[in-house]
């Protein structure tokens, strides 16, 4: 594509943008509720705690990519940008009426995409994609869907811990994903699904692989796909120490300190797993940049 024109790079500039300051106010407007929301709903769980540090890793990455989206702006299409604000917009009031966070961030996200858009064009968002796809991470999934998932990856870890640790000779049994070992009884709940390690190694991967590596996208879905098995297996050791530590050390142990230490040292080890196995790849692959 041609170098755009120096009017053409003018229409995204600083002074352009301040000149906009009350679409810019709107989006403050609407953002301020719904972080407010998720900060209480989502990013206080282990399941959404990754969502800070997306959003400020997000958006620092779209900045350092504010000189290539000004060098290709041009108007961006009037009917388009009208019809992705009136879809965001009618999700973010749909969402915040009915008390969907998912929905309104959806709509949150799809509102500053579609301003972005008003501003340089499609072609910039094209070409600097990634920064604009990572930051969708955080929109979180629906509970339904969640739910979809979490039940049978915690049905697969609890039988998986009971038929490892029962070769071992613990006294353990499951019922569903109930263990009983010894004289307690342990529930394994949604946060040893794998799922919120899954979602959270997702997030860093693709940041360190961007960052680090530049990637194609499709060396990052290769890798990408290494991280379920991962997340997975690092939650399935997660259960099985959680009920070394009641068969040995009792219920009070197990469900203090150590439970949140092991957690956050197995998603460690985890994401150590995953700079590993990107090394071995990058030396075999040799992944070109995606620009």
């Amino acid at each position: 594509m041609a170098a755009a024109t120096g009017a053409e790079q003018a229409r995204f500039n600083a002074p352009m943008i301040l000149s906009r300051w009350p679409i810019l106010v709107g989006i403050l407007v609407l953002a301020a509720p719904t972080v407010a929301s998720l900060a209480k709903q989502v990013w206080s769980t282990e399941a959404g705690a990754h969502g800070p540090i997306v959003l400020a890793t997000g958006l620092w990455l779209l900045s350092r990519q504010f000189s290539e989206l000004r060098a290709g702006a041009a108007q961006g299409s009037t009917w388009l940008t009208g019809l992705m604000s009136i879809a965001s917009l009618a999700l973010y009031v749909g969402g915040r009426a009915y008390d969907f966070i998912s929905l309104e961030t959806a709509g949150l996200y799809g509102f500053c995409l579609a301003c972005l858009h008003a501003f340089v064009g499609v072609r910039p968002l094209i070409r600097n994609w990634f920064p604009l796809l990572y930051l969708g991470l955080i929109v979180p999934p629906p509970g339904w869907a969640m739910d979809s998932l979490t039940a049978p990856l915690k049905e697969f870890a609890s039988y998986a811990a009971t038929t490892v640790l029962g070769t071992f000779g613990v006294p353990i049994i499951r019922e569903g994903v109930t263990l009983q070992v010894a004289a307690y009884q342990l529930l394994v709940e949604d946060a040893c699904s794998g799922m919120n390690s899954l979602v959270g190694l997702i997030a860093i991967s693709l940041f360190y692989i961007y960052l680090l590596r530049g990637a194609s996208w499709r060396y990052s879905l290769l890798l990408l796909t290494m991280v379920i098995p991962i997340a997975i297996a690092a939650n399935i050791i997660r259960v099985m120490t959680l009920v070394l530590l009641t068969y040995f050390f009792g219920d009070a142990v197990a469900q203090g300190f150590l439970h949140m230490a092991a957690g956050l040292f197995l998603f460690a080890t985890a994401l150590g797993l995953v700079f590993a196995i990107d090394n071995v790849l990058a030396a075999l692959l040799k992944p070109r940049p995606s620009r």
